[in-house]
């Protein structure tokens, strides 16, 4: 059997965050807490309350598969999307990417809510790094897509969470990605846009796109993957098949 090229390799990542149960400092906080031994005790015991949202995750996405993660919530998925999108530096370990990727993770994250649709769609495409001269030439079909032309000039402020996730997407899809990391995006906006996002997203698997792909469909990951990941509390339980979804369903029903 012919070896694909490897697009996405991640080894042995682990990623600590600190609970953040600790009040924010302030000089006057610290020059009490200096002279208070139970409060320096207290807070040595909190710095030492630490969560790993990942443990030594490691798996490897070639060319042009569809990998699904799946988990409950809290399972550490979203967060290692981060990860391998460059938006974390993990703890530990380490994540190689080979090819561009395109981060549909929090749509509309890089809109300023002051702005008109119109504004928004060159400093969106901007911060994904598109150049003027390739906003110029897919405006339209930006506009088509999203269908907001009647809210060109409306404030993004102004719109619903659907209409910011349906502009959002609209702009970050007008280029076919290498890498396209997704996360619970086909969730978003009515069900007509859902059923658009999703053929949109057929059409660039189609045309050989590498896709991580995170929700809490178990029959839109059945659908769209080729291989599925299984992660609780931040450590991998399975890598396999489709077969993966129901071994999954059936721990979730018996919780």
């Amino acid at each position: 059997m012919e070896k694909k090229d490897i697009m996405v390799d991640v080894n042995n990542v682990s990623m600590r965050f600190n609970l953040g149960i600790e009040r924010g400092f302030s000089l006057k906080q610290g020059v009490i807490d200096f002279f208070n031994p139970s409060k320096r005790k207290k807070k040595k015991q909190k710095n030492q309350n630490e969560f790993w949202a990942l443990k030594k995750v490691e798996f490897e996405v070639n060319k042009g598969e569809v990998i699904g993660f799946i988990g409950s919530n809290g399972a550490g998925k979203s967060t290692l999307l981060k990860v391998v999108a460059g938006v974390m530096k993990p703890t530990k370990g380490s994540v190689k990417a080979y090819g561009n990727i395109c981060p549909m993770i929090e749509l509309g994250a890089g809109f300023d809510p002051q702005l008109t649709a119109r504004e928004n769609i060159y400093l969106n495409g901007a911060v994904m790094g598109y150049s003027k001269e390739l906003i110029d030439s897919k405006f339209q079909e930006i506009v088509d897509f999203s269908e907001l032309k009647d809210f060109l000039d409306v404030p993004v402020q102004n719109f619903s969470s659907g209409m910011v996730a349906r502009l959002a997407f609209s702009i970050a899809t007008i280029v076919d990605p290498e890498i396209l990391i997704v996360d619970e995006i086909l969730s978003v906006g009515d069900i007509a846009f859902q059923a658009k996002s999703e053929a949109k997203m057929r059409s660039m698997i189609s045309g050989g796109t590498t896709v991580l792909f995170v929700s809490h469909s178990i029959e839109q990951i059945k659908k769209l993957c080729d291989k599925v990941v299984w992660l609780e509390h931040g450590e991998i339980q399975k890598i396999g098949g489709k077969n993966i979804c129901d071994e999954y369903v059936k721990f979730m029903q018996g919780k």
